[in-house]
């Protein structure tokens, strides 16, 4: 195990491991833990509703299904750019993605609506079109410590 400690400093230094290690193990956890949940699970708690996409903008609100309060909820938009002739496309795909964090805190049962700019604009090319996609990337519910 020690060969090269001397056996009346061995016993302490063991003593000392095992104690440390039960300490370890019963310690409370101080940080809170997050959770990944699938996108079933996600619309239970929110669903973007009356989504528009119009010049750029990109508008809707994120409505809070669940009891909890819920904040830093983030939006993770797709402008996928579909060519008219997919056989032959071109050389330079102008589609992007952005994630956007919005600011408040939504109520249980409330909703939040946000306005987003593409920064910069999206490219205006020929031989083809964007489709928008809005969905929820993340969020953090708030729970009530109970003491």
């Amino acid at each position: 195990m020690l060969p090269s400690i001397p056996h009346r400093i061995k016993w302490p230094l063991v003593f000392i491991a095992l104690w440390l290690g039960i300490v370890m193990t019963v310690w409370p956890r101080v940080g809170g833990s997050q959770a990944v949940r699938s996108p079933d699970e996600i619309s239970r708690v929110l669903v973007i509703e009356k989504l528009s996409v119009q010049d750029g903008v990109v508008s809707g609100e994120v409505h809070n299904l669940s009891s909890r309060t819920v904040r830093d909820v983030q939006l993770f938009v797709r402008h996928t750019w579909l060519w008219d002739d997919e056989r032959h496309p071109g050389k330079i795909d102008p589609g992007t993605s952005t994630f956007h964090t919005l600011q408040q805190e939504i109520p249980p049962g409330g909703t939040a609506r946000f306005n987003l700019t593409q920064s910069p604009p999206l490219a205006k090319t020929a031989g083809g079109h964007f489709v928008t996609t809005v969905s929820i990337a993340g969020f953090t519910e708030v729970i009530p410590q109970v003491r």
